[in-house]
């Protein structure tokens, strides 16, 4: 389906400012929106939503299907009763340039035990009917994911692949025992679970009051120490022990030169085709109950996928295997009606992912930092975008615009020699008509008032920051994912540039601010429910 033309922001919530060493569903959050509001803006992409794991990427999370209990706002829960006013007095600060995921980790978990003791022993009437009714909703994936994280718990959080056979092999007198020894551990899982989905589902709510889509994204591998794959490993390629046999990545590329290997175990098609895909169908809805526009990551691996065998130490060995792309759409499609999806088309894409893609509808993606390798055919620059495209300055992949322009050829995993980088750099200044000097405000504008429909600009861009604030650097294990902006960096100023560029180039909301409800962060009444 096509899109309105429109802007937005790329911010993942853990990127938002706050005291406890992580961005969160709180009112920074709110603030945010307001700011998006206020600048014209009609769109937020976050990044996926799921629990992180070690080295904390959100495209290798512990279910495809449950959140992230990280992003639990504790003043939301003083708020709401679930929390003593004095719960959070006496904790001190954590740090507040980057997110402190060693820090945050406990602190949440402590507070977030707390508020589950709490509810335990007072069972306020309204919170556990509205547990109830979320448990028995999201019972399809909530009870094997509580049993799952409670089993890692106990056996500190060694993969499943790691636990006793019965357990592996999912026995069912094993299962049976552990529900009965773990139920009270099982039940935590689940009220946590149960405060995410209650704080994104009043996020949301504010941000349809004020006309503002959520973008999501969906992965298209799930991570191997996940609930998904030990709850139904027949749907994966897996050795007997529950180990993948082959595994996912992508050959090598702009970012890597050994490519990129992901180590997610694949999906065995030909038992998915047994149902209807009904697991992507149920993700896909899952995910439509969060969100209004999907951003299908890599979504060329549902034409072909680069297939590693298991246990190589590089992606340069793999293959192209055919998947079952059109089928699947289809069946998604038959369930849920038209589906609102941007595909991720990046990296090596032959013509059947474009003919995927555009059977279907779906808008591709167009990368401006690409834009410049090559010559004017370069169908990354913005004379060669059609409109239904949703188009980017960089993705969370990316270097920031400003971190990009003055990037210098590093050698190791770089791609680009010094002549290339001096060589893109000058047709950059070329082809922008600039001397530089903001260049990620020249960027921004150049994709403004291009023919694509979406343009969407990562928030350090906007900010004009340099390679300090890149949120992942591909083929790395470590240093990712733990950007924050600081509070007050949002200035009226910024709102206001931001919004004449919305104006200037018609990507203004077709509902304009003044027309929108009078909420704002600091007016939202938060007790909506508990009181």
């Amino acid at each position: 389906m096509s899109f309105p033309r429109a802007c937005g922001i790329l911010l993942h919530p853990t990127s938002l400012p706050g005291r406890h060493g992580v961005g969160d569903l709180g009112h920074e959050a709110y603030r945010f929106v307001d700011f998006l509001v206020a600048s014209g803006q009609s769109l937020w992409q976050v990044l996926p939503l799921g629990p992180t794991g070690y080295g904390n990427s959100p495209y290798q999370c512990f279910s495809a299907f449950a959140g992230n209990t990280l992003l639990v706002s504790p003043e939301l829960l003083v708020e709401q009763g679930l929390l003593a006013p004095g719960a959070l007095e006496g904790l001190g600060e954590l740090p507040i340039g980057r997110v402190d995921y060693a820090g945050a980790f406990p602190r949440k978990e402590a507070l977030l035990t707390e508020a589950f003791e709490n509810f335990r022993r007072t069972e306020p009437a309204l919170v556990a009917a509205a547990f109830e009714e979320f448990k028995q909703s999201a019972a399809a994936w909530l009870d094997d994911y509580a049993l799952y994280r409670s089993l890692k718990r106990e056996r500190n959080e060694a993969a499943w692949t790691e636990w006793e056979g019965p357990l592996v092999r999912r026995d069912a007198s094993a299962l049976a025992e552990a529900r009965g020894r773990l139920s009270e551990q099982i039940e935590e899982v689940k009220f946590k679970q149960f405060l995410f989905f209650d704080q994104w589902a009043r996020l949301r709510e504010y941000c349809r009051g004020q006309q503002l889509r959520i973008v999501g994204d969906i992965p298209i591998f799930v991570a191997q120490d996940s609930a998904d794959v030990w709850a139904q490993p027949r749907l994966f390629k897996l050795d007997e022990r529950g180990r993948p046999s082959v595994v996912a990545g992508v050959p090598p590329d702009y970012f890597s030169k050994t490519g990129q290997l992901w180590g997610n175990p694949l999906y065995d098609w030909e038992r998915m085709r047994e149902d209807g895909f009904g697991w992507w169908v149920e993700r896909v809805r899952s995910m439509l109950s969060l969100v209004d526009v999907i951003r299908v990551d890599h979504f060329r691996g549902f034409a072909a996928y680069w297939e590693v065998p298991g246990g190589d130490p590089t992606a340069e060995r793999g293959r192209w295997v055919e998947a079952p792309g059109r089928e699947l759409f289809l069946a998604v499609k038959a369930s849920l009606g038209e589906l609102p999806i941007i595909a991720e088309d990046l990296g090596f894409i032959t013509p059947d992912v474009i003919e995927l893609r555009d059977e279907f509808g779906f808008p591709g993606m167009r990368i401006l930092q690409f834009a410049f390798s090559t010559d004017s055919t370069n169908k990354d620059l913005p004379h060669n975008y059609v409109r239904n495209t949703v188009v980017y300055t960089g993705t969370h992949d990316n270097d920031t615009a400003v971190g990009w322009f003055r990037s210098e050829p590093a050698g190791g995993s770089s791609v680009r020699s010094a002549e290339q980088v001096e060589r893109e750099r000058q047709y950059c200044l070329d082809y922008l008509g600039t001397d530089g000097a903001e260049i990620n405000w020249d960027f921004i504008r150049a994709l403004y008032a291009s023919a694509g429909d979406t343009a969407l600009v990562p928030l350090q861009d906007v900010l004009g920051l340099g390679s300090e604030a890149r949120m992942n650097t591909p083929a790395t294990m470590s240093g990712n994912w733990s950007w924050r902006f600081r509070e007050g960096a949002l200035d009226e100023t910024l709102s206001a540039r931001l919004r004449r560029l919305a104006e200037t180039y018609g990507r203004f909301p077709a509902v304009p601010p003044e027309a929108r409800p009078e909420h704002t962060a600091e007016s939202y009444e938060f007790k909506q429910t508990w009181g």
